[in-house]
């Protein structure tokens, strides 16, 4: 699994009202599963996708499986300051998550000082949250933010695009990701389509 997807994964798949992810849901063994399917998804758009005759390629995983792989697997690809990241796969395409973030570093490049200013209020590693809609279509997908929260406080959403912005630049892409705006999934990735506790990539 490429750091660029998994950071893809952690950015997309998160949401508020996270019901919290009980010991006895995660284990090595789905960790491995996950990241043994991710491999395969990787490896098939490298080598492109089947005939028509064939049809989709269609890997499936479950919610268990990918929280399995952020507590066991996803340290060394995580961005540093994001951590303890939960998801919850509500259905239709919504999406519930928490992660802890370092927001100092943030706030201290964003705070206009302002009285009015959230940012002025946020420093130090708190719980963020959000929920949104994951939508993907023809190798395309986008992201629809609906809220967000910080230690269960709501915020603006320019709060979260500022948070999602820093945490995911990269060399080729120093203004990181954009809520709401289009993007193109990678590894020839066609849709996903997302159950509840259970989600489908196709390719």
């Amino acid at each position: 699994m490429s750091s660029r997807f998994s950071i893809w994964v952690v950015l997309l798949l998160a949401g508020v009202g996270f019901a919290g992810v009980q010991a006895a849901d995660v284990s090595q063994q789905q960790a491995d599963a996950f990241s043994k399917k991710m491999a395969i998804v990787k490896q098939q758009g490298i080598s492109g996708v089947r005939g028509q005759s064939a049809g989709p390629r269609r890997t499936p995983f479950t919610e268990a499986e990918l929280n399995s792989w952020f507590a066991y697997r996803s340290s060394d690809v995580m961005p540093m300051g994001v951590s303890e990241p939960r998801v919850t796969l509500v259905g239709n395409g919504k999406v519930n998550a928490a992660a802890t973030v370092d927001l100092e570093v943030i706030a201290k490049q964003r705070s206009s000082g302002r009285a009015l200013d959230p940012w002025s209020y946020l420093g130090g590693r708190l719980p963020v949250t959000l929920t949104g809609v994951l939508r993907t279509e023809n190798g395309m997908g986008r992201f629809d933010l609906e809220k967000a929260a910080v230690s269960g406080v709501p915020v603006p959403t320019s709060v979260l695009a500022d948070i999602v912005s820093y945490y995911s630049k990269t060399a080729d892409d120093p203004e990181g990701v954009r809520l709401n705006d289009n993007f193109r999934l990678p590894s020839q990735i066609k849709q996903i389509e997302m159950g509840a506790g259970q989600a489908v990539i196709i390719q």
